[in-house]
């Protein structure tokens, strides 16, 4: 059968589509990347690691990790009741607040931003209601978090949309008449199902956070120490001609993500190890 496949395939055979494939990722992904890393190292191993832990570089980490991080979470239950509910229910304006989930990937990043800065200001709709009440968002972390909350929602949303319309109705079902509850049915029945698709969905939500740039600079702040984002910090020693600096920057900032994006998929692949899948 495989033969036969192989023969009628469609696409040309293993090793023109494989040359390609490496070709085409070389030039895209591998070569930029190396160039990075080849620029750092002109600064040496000390010079690296001091330019790496300075304080104000520190705090940018923390403000671009920890920010990603709490707006992926937010996104992992937020997203998972957005798709429950279009999946689940049928009602007037369904299809229209279907199309409104994707509209983050449409809507430019520095309009997102402005938008959300208007919002959430000290004179905004909805900031001039939560400043009196000592709930400051624009210009601290929080209207940073918010803004990534904005555009990593439809990540989790379309992860988990087509698992759970794929998820039998009559699993629950029999789960029920065998006197399960609802919050047994959810943990032992729809939960093992959804584990790797709500990991990849917070993977990828995680990783467009925290090289977010047009949506987030807006509504930041951007004071060193406290709302200042690495990838502002970076284009900041870009413009003051330190290109050095801010590949040393860049490059740390890229081996903290490949290393978290790497234990998420591990997760994720004990998750589906586990379950059977």
């Amino acid at each position: 059968m495989s033969t036969v496949l192989q023969r009628y395939s469609v696409i040309p055979g293993f090793g023109l589509t494989l040359g390609y494939t490496l070709v085409y990722l070389s030039l895209i992904v591998l070569i930029p990347l190396s160039a990075t890393f080849v620029k750092a190292a002109e600064l040496g191993w000390s010079g690296f690691w001091s330019v790496v832990t300075e304080p104000r570089v520190l705090a940018a980490y923390r403000v671009s990790f920890g920010c990603a991080l709490l707006a992926a979470l937010v996104n992992l239950g937020a997203g998972l009741l957005v798709a429950w509910v279009l999946v689940r229910y049928r009602f007037p304006g369904r299809r229209l607040l279907d199309a409104l989930v994707d509209l983050p990937f449409a809507l430019p990043t520095a309009v997102a931003g402005i938008s959300l800065t208007a919002l959430y200001a000290g004179n905004g709709w909805v900031g001039r209601h939560l400043e009196p009440l000592g709930l400051k968002v624009a210009f601290t972390p929080v209207g940073i978090t918010v803004a990534l909350i904005f555009i990593g929602l439809p990540f989790v949303v379309r992860t988990v949309q087509p698992v759970l319309a794929e998820l039998e109705p009559e699993l629950e079902e029999a789960a029920a008449s065998l006197g399960a509850g609802r919050l047994a049915t959810f943990r032992r029945v729809l939960l093992p199902a959804l584990v790797p698709a709500l990991l990849t969905g917070f993977a990828l939500a995680f990783a467009r956070a925290v090289g977010e740039y047009g949506s987030v600079i807006f509504i930041a702040g951007n004071m060193p120490m406290v709302s200042e984002i690495a990838p502002l910090l970076i284009v900041t020693k870009l413009e003051q001609y330190d290109y050095v600096g801010a590949t040393a920057v860049a490059v740390a900032m890229l081996a903290i993500s490949f290393a978290l994006l790497l234990l998420i998929n591990l997760l994720q692949w004990w998750s589906r190890l586990r379950h059977g899948g």
